[in-house]
């Protein structure tokens, strides 16, 4: 499709729509809107748009539409799969000013809030009320709300008490015409029609623009023990995730670290910690509840699993600063690897007991191809994130033969019943490798889906498909 080049006329207009305040279409003033958080991946787009109501991002997107201008979303720009990147050029509409909480239901257990309100804001809001919000991705001190709706974005405690998608029970939504819907109902069941709630998260921005979210709540538990296992190999720490819950306890995170990703931690964040020799696995696993006499028993049974699968030494958090630290190592990790190395960065997911055969098959494929790895991730959900390091690859084996590595990665992923991502997303960087797991006909009814919603195809094109 070709597009069209915003003129001055069109400048013009924008800048009727939303305010001369909001409009940026100076190189200098939207570079930081030319990149997210994946690899070192530049686009600018023509202009950003900054929106502060429903009425100007509708407004927009009309135009847009009528005059066939790509628009591509944006939330925080944390995302690690290019799903903001405007790649068409275009127009940014950018949801910063969307920030607002609306309300916290507390009698119904929901919340209304808008795209751009961060995260732990949110979770800390609602947490004032005695309330959970448990969805916390790593960046949930930076990320949007509505970017982690886009991406189907996770975080460690999803594996107790589900996805997000279990928490959206509603949103208002700008579809590419510039009409307004609600995707569904704020009640907890669901049963009039196609689920436009659930297609519309993990859409990635291509199927419309959210600009209310309706969220669940849940009672905040208020008690809770961590623990940090150590192993000798990755693919011990890895065998005990599913026997952990086959036993009957179901950890509120159960997360795993590699020992390289933990030694660039401490070298990255100083974090004070005693890596000791031998050690190359680490599980960071947390019980919760009300009830600290079920919580211990529930760390007691986790214990026995652990001992099973040569678990070499088991450290309890003691006190409320040593369980942040433990979870800052947790959090950081990816910060730290990528402080450190040229990287690219895989999210597979496996059913929980294909870990450890996910995680060997990675490292014989990085022998293969030369480069180095490192593996953390969701274990509890058997959500693996790969870090891809170039290490002492050269140019030309990291620009022409990686790919081959990643695709082995994902064809070892798909085989073990897994799929190409989690809670990262396809965006722009794993489009290639759809092929992989779907068919032509899964290809055929996204791009009809696409069809209706954005008929003229202005919708962050050239993501997922």
């Amino acid at each position: 499709m070709t597009f069209t080049k915003i003129t001055q006329d069109i400048l013009n207009k924008l800048i009727a729509i939303a305010g001369a305040d909001a409009i940026l279409s100076t190189q200098p003033a939207i570079a930081a809107y030319s990149h997210d958080e994946t690899e070192d991946l530049v686009y600018y787009p023509e202009v950003v748009a900054k929106p502060k109501t429903i009425y100007e991002v509708a407004a927009l997107m009309k135009l847009c539409n009528d005059l066939l201008i790509p628009v591509t979303p944006r939330g925080a720009g944390t995302g690690l799969a290019g799903g903001a990147l405007a790649v068409n050029g275009g127009l940014m509409i950018s949801m910063e000013r969307f920030n607002n909480i609306i309300e916290i239901d507390e009698q119904n257990l929901q919340a209304t809030v808008e795209p751009g309100v961060i995260t732990e804001i949110f979770i800390d809001a609602v947490a004032e009320k005695g309330l959970l919000y448990p969805v916390d991705p790593a960046s949930k001190g930076s990320c949007f709300i509505g970017g982690n709706v886009a991406n189907c974005s996770g975080g460690p405690r999803v594996v107790k008490y589900g996805t997000i998608r279990e928490y959206v029970l509603n949103m208002e939504v700008v579809l590419p015409t510039g009409e307004v819907i609600w995707t569904g109902a704020n009640t907890l069941k669901y049963a009039s029609g196609y689920n436009l709630t659930q297609l519309l998260i993990g859409s990635e921005g291509t199927l419309g623009i959210v600009t209310k979210i309706v969220t669940k709540l849940i009672p905040k538990p208020t008690q809770d023990a961590l623990m940090l296992a150590s192993f000798n190999s990755n693919e011990d720490a890895c065998a005990s995730v599913s026997a952990i819950f086959r036993a009957g306890v179901v950890p509120s995170a159960l997360e795993f670290m590699e020992r390289r990703g933990m030694e660039w931690v401490i070298e990255h964040d100083g974090i004070n910690f005693e890596l000791k020799n031998g050690i190359e696995a680490f599980l960071l696993i947390e019980a919760d509840g009300n009830n600290q006499d079920v919580i211990f028993g529930d760390c007691e049974k986790i214990n026995e699993v652990l001992e099973q699968f040569n678990c070499q030494d088991v450290l309890f958090a003691d006190s409320s600063a040593q369980k942040e630290e433990l979870w800052r190592i947790r959090r950081t990790m990816a910060v730290s690897v990528k402080s450190n190395s040229v990287y690219k960065e895989e999210d597979t997911v496996v059913p929980r007991a294909a870990l450890p055969k996910l995680i060997n098959g990675i490292k014989a494929i990085g022998s293969r191809y030369g480069f180095e790895s490192v593996c953390y991730g969701h274990a509890g959900d058997g959500n693996l994130h790969v870090n891809i390091i170039k290490a002492g690859m050269s140019n030309d084996e990291w620009n022409n033969n990686l790919k081959a590595g990643i695709t082995e990665i994902f064809e070892l992923t798909v085989s073990l019943g897994g799929t190409l991502s989690g809670e990262h997303g396809i965006g722009l960087v794993q489009k290639d490798y759809m092929p992989l797991k779907y068919t032509p006909m899964h290809f055929a009814i996204w791009k009809g889906i696409k069809a209706v919603f954005d008929p003229n195809g202005i919708l962050n094109p050239g993501k997922v498909f």
